[in-house]
């Protein structure tokens, strides 16, 4: 018997709130509405400005990751997650034909427990993580067209690979960007399905990461890279905000939370300080355990300003917290940093952030 109602237990994490609407990343239903005004035409637009590829329904699913012999994570699954990406956008904005194509997708790969096997090491882990967070903000976004059956295999297979991240998650106290990552995914699954449990590793995280911040805002595990000290602490402000936006669908304000001298406002300040004046990094970056492509800690890797050709924007983040309208002045200087670069790129999507940002945040 108590067997019996630990599996139906187990049955109602994965499922979630399968009658309910589901909140992660951000509000789908009020966002969905807010996109249908006219005055969102614009951004309604970046939601479809690229087209979707009839080809994407017949992605193959790939059965696992593997551990490359070289730097960076295993490309295979980039075409998949690209395509979630597009289609979630798309969809979001009432694209009939690309929401059907998202859940036809996402169904084929859940049936064939796609990614399942994926190799243990650093870099496979990382590129199931990338694939994972858009997956997340798909499943948000479908829920509500899904019958019962659809809503469990499609839960049932990213519960499974949400759990491989948690168990092989690196500790609270790592500092690791990759674990900054993993726990907004532990974050965002636990608010999609209502586990406290995982929803309470990221919120953990995020204030872990705060309490390691010096009092100039920089992060020690990410300043130390080298020429991508700047780099690594993008990275880790893109995990932050995506953190502190699953907190706001729970009416939470991690935005404005400080750990000793340290805030979400302190960190950016560090960040947009260095890029206006590299100097400001360089003591930290000649510590470099991780140097980057150019081998020069006094040669800052900035190409996260720039659209990626791959059609990535890595500075994708700044829309969520720029759509807050916070005041303070790390918000002014990157709404005149959005204002005058970045708004040029939109729309803005990134795996980081689960998707196409200007479109689930923007303004």
């Amino acid at each position: 018997m108590r067997h019996v109602l630990f599996i139906l237990l187990v049955n109602l994490l994965t499922i979630g709130a399968s009658h309910a609407q589901v909140k992660s990343l951000f509000d789908v239903e009020a966002r969905r509405a807010a996109l249908a005004q006219p005055a969102m035409t614009t951004v309604r637009a970046a939601c479809l400005a690229i087209p979707r590829d009839p080809a994407w329904t017949g992605l193959r699913p790939v059965d696992q990751l593997k551990v490359s012999e070289s730097t960076g994570a295993d490309g295979a699954v980039a075409d998949f997650t690209w395509a979630v990406m597009v289609l979630t956008g798309r969809a979001l904005a009432g694209d009939t034909a690309s929401e059907a194509s998202l859940r036809d997708l996402l169904l084929a790969w859940a049936r064939a427990k796609a990614l399942e096997r994926t190799e243990a090491g650093s870099d496979a882990e990382h590129a199931l993580k990338r694939a994972l967070l858009p997956t997340v903000a798909a499943y948000s976004v479908l829920h509500r067209g899904l019958d019962e059956a659809q809503r469990q295999s499609l839960a049932g297979w990213i519960n499974s690979l949400v759990r491989r991240i948690d168990r092989g998650a690196e500790t609270i106290g790592d500092g690791s960007s990759h674990g900054h990552m993993a726990a907004s995914i532990l974050m965002a699954w636990g608010a999609a399905t209502g586990d406290d449990a995982l929803y309470a590793k990221g919120y953990e995280r995020y204030r872990s990461i705060l309490a390691q911040a010096r009092s100039d805002g920089s992060l020690a595990p990410d300043v130390r890279r080298g020429a991508r000290a700047l780099w690594f602490t993008r990275q880790t402000l893109a995990s932050l905000t995506v953190m502190a936006e699953v907190a706001a669908t729970r009416g939470a304000d991690l935005y404005g939370i400080r750990e000793g001298e340290a805030n979400f406002d302190r960190v950016l300040s560090y960040l947009l300080n260095a890029i206006a004046e590299p100097s400001v990094v360089m003591a930290y970056a000649s510590e470099g355990d991780i140097l980057g492509g150019e081998l020069d800690f006094r040669r800052q890797e900035l190409g996260f300003l720039s659209k990626r050709g791959n059609g990535r924007h890595l500075m994708a983040w700044a829309e969520p917290v720029l759509a807050r309208d916070r005041p303070g002045l790390a918000t002014r200087r990157l709404k005149s940093l959005h204002a005058r670069s970045l708004r040029l790129d939109r729309p803005l999507i990134d795996e980081a952030v689960g998707g196409n940002a200007t479109c689930f945040w923007g303004r």
